[in-house]
């Protein structure tokens, strides 16, 4: 049972890599990689010591194993990596890619899917806080990240959201 299991789950994952790439993420992409030539879409599955050490690192709970990643490629050469993160925000998930450079630093973190009510989608000025942060950036809502009045578990999980995918970067994918 358990070998099935983990064959249907391969096969997923091989079917998913050879899956086009999201307009969207491309969007998103060439506004901070402007001369990517290549989104390349991967699949990674955490195993148990570094799913614990991307919840330390993060100080989140990290709700699952397995993530959709890019790399990004001009050329040969990968100058970055886009990770995508759902997680629950009240009932429904929030889907966001939090890009990185080869260094860590936080390019952008861009909302793709938000299935929550419109008014609890935080505003471009807000996402835009995500822009540029070094790898040494708490990226903690209260610190350096503020709240929304009225938004705060959106605001809360993009932050989490943003420590989670830096940590999936360093452990797993760097």
């Amino acid at each position: 049972m358990k070998r099935t299991i983990i064959t249907f789950l391969l096969l997923g994952v091989f079917l998913q890599l050879s899956a086009k790439v999201n307009t969207k993420v491309e969007e998103a992409v060439k506004g901070s990689f402007p001369k990517v030539d290549l989104i390349e879409p991967k699949q990674l599955i955490l195993d148990k010591t570094i799913f614990k050490k991307i919840q330390q690192e993060a100080r989140a709970k990290v709700e699952t194993k397995i993530y959709r990643y890019y790399s990004l490629l001009r050329g040969n050469k990968t100058v970055g990596y886009g990770i995508l993160i759902a997680r629950k925000v009240r009932t429904k998930k929030a889907t966001v890619l939090y890009a990185f450079d080869n260094t860590g630093k936080l390019k952008f973190a861009e909302i793709m899917g938000f299935k929550e009510p419109p008014e609890f989608i935080p505003n471009n000025t807000w996402m835009g806080q995500f822009k540029e942060k070094p790898g040494s950036a708490p990226l903690q809502m209260g610190k350096d990240i503020p709240t929304i009045s009225g938004a705060t578990l959106s605001a809360r999980n993009i932050s989490d959201g943003a420590r989670i995918a830096r940590a999936i970067f360093k452990y797993a994918i760097k």
